[in-house]
């Protein structure tokens, strides 16, 4: 894997548009499925629901969640939500599991130089990797058409054109070939442009059906945003074609639900139930509500705040409630990008006079009674690479007296009214975040406390999250601080976000996720230097002096580290937390509702 995903997040695309229908429902002729209001689900009188629960068998499992998805075009999605869903009908090359592991998907084995799937070539005198990537035999898309090495370069040719967002196109673009077995389609050679430690891990290489969406791309892949908003998975999302997973797509309820069903033609391991429902709850305070109605059956890792998790996990004891709540430790980082092209934000002496006024230690026990971890950057505690050693990185502690120093130092000084001015311009920012979600409003009311105690006037503005990653973050069109959290896997290269050449901007199509507009060299040198580096002891040195750069500089304001929650039917087994970016829903096929 490459790409550091946005959680809570994460990016929309506001050009995509689906076709819908008087109803809301995207249109299809289809019998629809029943809903629930809140209203309906507090007047009713359930005695099964008002005893904690329904009874529940492996015909149908809802799963309540805050955020919609934004697309099912796998090289467009970046939300997490869209991911949770999505894994339920697509599968990839290898991802990570529950125990932290590389795995194959759709493919036989992992190629590793040292079980000789992969060795190093030179190539006009560059060293290059050559992999053998060999598909299953039983993989199909869900039109019966085979899974082949087409697909897999066919991927790489849309992601790698200028006129497609997408979040990382490098997982991509490193692949300079991909040549099939003339004997066998699905044995497929991958050569890479560098010999880098990292070139197995292509959790998010997502492959497309090249025989369903080659057409499309060749009419409009000319275009901005052409072959998005053209794309099968926007015009057509219900083609079973697209998917590739244990199950497909039956019904998308926009601003309520989307339903998936058992793939007919899915060759692995079949999925026990038969009907799974993402249920779209944006206030995070109806969760618990729905839950014991039975409107939902489970609260997602898109669902609950650690805070409410952990109320909720005491009503279960006090009540006896037939739910367990579940905590995982997780690699998922919350914090504020800033936007450095924010006049007042040029200033180095403003942002870390504002990492100085933040007491993040009484954040963290005063919001999640301590059990979420202060962050210093954005390398979290389950990654290898993780330091907190202040020999190697800049620690901020809460000083508030350094904080009015460096504002005093930049030339704002103290108002009348207790904000600080500047050339008859107050010291004024505006903090947005996604709409809806209890924590980060809690989050962003201390934090403008915080900062108005050294003079900083910070406003609020929040947003639903497919307006805020589709297109607020994605475009950099957030004044001055977006609150939002990243999840990678461990040891992931950060180059998505921290290189210079990841700037989201028109010209690249917004595709990059440095949303702070962050420029070093030496860190850019850093990286592209870390990707060829085969020893992990050095390429620790080097990610340790990435970070150097990146807590002096402050290009985003740290916050704390998430722990996954979520709260499950006793009667559910096989579903684990992992912890990192691909979710929950990757083993889908082996849950069971006994």
């Amino acid at each position: 894997m490459k790409s550091t995903n946005i959680i809570s997040a994460f990016i929309a695309v506001s050009a995509i548009t689906f076709v819908v229908g008087a109803s809301g429902c995207i249109k299809k002729t289809k019998k629809k499925a029943e809903t629930t209001t809140e209203a309906t689900t507090a007047a009713s009188t359930d005695a099964t629901a008002a005893a904690g629960a329904p009874k529940l068998n492996n015909s149908e499992l809802k799963i309540g969640m805050s955020q919609e998805f934004e697309n099912f075009n796998p090289l467009i999605a970046t939300m997490n939500a869209t991911t949770i869903m999505s894994k339920l009908a697509m599968r990839d090359l290898v991802t990570i599991d529950a125990d932290g592991k590389w795995v194959p998907q759709l493919v036989k084995s992992i190629p590793t130089l040292d079980n000789g799937g992969a060795k190093i070539v030179t190539v006009g005198g560059v060293k290059k990797i050559e992999a053998v990537w060999e598909i299953l035999e039983a993989a199909v898309w869900g039109d019966g058409k085979p899974i082949t090495c087409d697909d897999a370069a066919f991927a790489i040719k849309v992601a790698s054109a200028a006129t497609v967002s997408v979040g990382e196109k490098e997982v991509y673009t490193q692949v300079e070939k991909v040549t099939a077995d003339p004997a066998n389609p699905k044995k497929c050679t991958f050569l890479y442009d560098k010999a880098k430690w990292d070139f197995y891990q292509l959790g998010t290489f997502h492959i497309l059906p090249k025989h369903l969406e080659e057409k499309i791309f060749n009419m409009y892949g000319a275009e901005n945003g052409g072959y998005e908003k053209n794309s099968l998975y926007t015009k057509d999302p219900y083609n079973v074609g697209l998917y590739n997973g244990p199950y497909i797509l039956q019904e998308i309820q926009l601003g309520d639900h989307v339903t998936f069903i058992p793939n007919p033609k899915w060759w692995g391991e079949p999925p026990k139930i038969k009907k799974i429902i993402f249920k779209y709850l944006p206030n995070t305070g109806t969760l618990e509500s729905n839950l014991r109605s039975g409107t939902i059956d489970l609260i997602s890792t898109l669902g609950y705040s650690l805070d409410q998790a952990l109320a909720m996990e005491k009503k279960v004891k006090a009540e006896n409630l037939p739910y367990t709540v579940l905590f995982q430790p997780s690699t998922v980082y919350e914090h504020i990008d800033l936007n450095l092209d924010n006049p007042f934000l040029k200033d180095i002496k403003v942002r870390k006079a504002l990492n100085y006024a933040m007491n993040r230690e009484e954040l963290v026990a005063s919001l999640f009674e301590g059990k979420q971890q202060p962050a210093v950057h954005n390398v979290t505690p389950k990654d290898p690479w993780y330091t907190d050693d202040p020999s190697k990185i800049v620690i901020y502690k809460y000083d508030p007296r350094m904080a009015e120093k460096l504002l005093d130092e930049a030339g704002w000084k103290m108002g009348p009214d207790g904000i600080r001015m500047k050339g008859g311009k107050k010291l004024t920012f505006t903090l947005m975040t996604t709409a809806g979600n209890k924590t980060r409003e809690l989050v962003q009311v201390y934090l403008q406390n915080k900062w108005k105690q050294v003079g900083i006037e910070v406003n609020t503005k929040n947003e639903p999250a497919r307006v805020f990653f589709g297109e607020t973050t994605k475009k950099r069109a957030f004044d001055s601080m977006a609150l939002f959290a990243w999840v990678s896997s461990p040891e992931n290269t950060p180059k998505s976000t921290f290189l210079s050449t990841n700037i989201a901007s028109a010209k690249n199509g917004w595709s990059g996720q440095n949303y702070m507009g962050w420029v070093n060299k030496k860190v850019d040198k850093l990286l592209l230097d870390l990707d060829v580096e085969m020893v992990h002891e050095k390429r620790k040195a080097i990610i340790a002096e990435v970070l150097k750069y990146y807590t002096d500089e402050v290009p985003v304001l740290p916050l704390y580290y998430r722990s996954d929650v979520a709260v499950i039917p006793n009667q559910l087994k096989n579903y684990r937390l992992t912890g990192h970016q691909f979710p929950e829903t990757n083993e889908v096929e082996k849950w069971t509702l006994e």
